[in-house]
C-alpha cells in the first residue's frame, strides 16, 4: 500500500473540518501486519495494530499546500514491526478522531528505545495538496 490520505480526512481537509495549524494531530505507528489501509477509515478506532502511545505532532506548518511537522519522538516503545504511521485529528475520543494520513514506507523492530520518525525535508515534507 502506498502512503495515501485517508478518504474523509480529505473531505476534513477541503470542507474546514481540520486546521493542521491549530488542531491537535496526533501520530501513531502501526504495524501493517495486524492493520490494513482501507479508504472506508473514516475514525481511530478503526486503526489496529498500534504499537506505542501516539504522539501529538509539534510545530505544524503549512506552506503552498505543503503540511509539515517537527520530526516525532516515541519513547520506550515495544511490540510488533513497525511499518507505518497514521496521522488523526485528535478528540480525546477514538470513535470521533478523524483519520487524516497513512504514511508507510518504513520498517523498524521496536526493542524498547527510542523511535524518530524524521519527515521528509524534501519538497512533499509530511504531505503535500
Amino acid at each position: 500500500m502506498a502512503s495515501a490520505l485517508y478518504p474523509f480526512g480529505k473531505q476534513g481537509l477541503l470542507s474546514g473540518a481540520f486546521n493542521l495549524t491549530t488542531d491537535t494531530i496526533n501520530c501513531s505507528l502501526v504495524d501493517t501486519g495486524i492493520y490494513t489501509y482501507s479508504a472506508a477509515h473514516q475514525w481511530y478506532s478503526s486503526i489496529t495494530g498500534v504499537q506505542g502511545a501516539p504522539m501529538p505532532l509539534t510545530a505544524p506548518t503549512v506552506a503552498l499546500g505543503v503540511f509539515d511537522a517537527a520530526d516525532v519522538m516515541f519513547t520506550a516503545v515495544t511490540g510488533l514491526i513497525i511499518s507505518a504511521v497514521v496521522l488523526y485529528k485528535a478528540t480525546g475520543t477514538a470513535g470521533t478522531s478523524a483519520l487524516l494520513a497513512y504514511i508507510d514506507g518504513i520498517s523498524v523492530t521496536p526493542s524498547g528505545g527510542d523511535i524518530t520518525i524524521v519527515w521528509d525535508a524534501g519538497a512533499s515534507k509530511i504531505f503535500a495538496l
